[in-house]
Formats: C-alpha cells, structure tokens, sequence
C-alpha cells in the first residue's frame, strides 16, 4: 500500500472504567465507517504495566485522548469538524 492510497490511522487513548472514554469511543467507530480511518484504541494503565509507561505519563491526565496519525488530535472529547477537515471531508 503507497503512502497515498494508505487509509488514515486514528487512535483512541483510554482507561478502563472511563465512560466518556466509552462515548468517544462509539462515536469514533461511526465516523470510521463514514470517514473511511482505520480505529484502534490503546489503554493507557495497561500499556504502562506492560512496560511502556510514556502514553500514560503523557496524556494520562486528559483522557480520552485522539491521535491521528500519531499526533495528538483533541481529547477530552472529538473535535469532529476538524477532525473532518483534517481527512479531506
């Protein structure tokens, strides 16, 4: 897959038991379908017992938290006009 037909990766930083976390979460998976990004969703707490403590030491304080591309987006909820603009929509 070329750099140009390569879909856009979204990520969602999140804890267990974070229920804004859950809302932003579900809404996400509807713009993947419109929008056409690939969703993954990566929880902090457990990645930092697993060894790699940065995403938790970073962005801990503000979940949940929207990359796109790698690169911090919005958090605490989906700026979903620019995140619209962002893809071309």
């Amino acid at each position: 897959m070329t750099e140009a037909t390569r879909r856009p990766q979204v990520e969602l930083l999140t804890r267990a038991g974070c229920t804004i976390c859950e809302r932003v979460h579900d809404r996400l998976t509807e713009l993947a379908v419109e929008l056409g990004f690939d969703l993954s969703t990566t929880d902090v707490d457990a990645a930092a017992s697993a060894g790699s403590p940065a995403l938790r030491a970073e962005f801990g304080d503000r979940l949940p938290v929207v990359l796109l591309d790698g690169r911090e987006h919005s958090y605490w909820d989906i700026d979903e006009a620019r995140l619209r603009a962002d893809l071309g929509q």
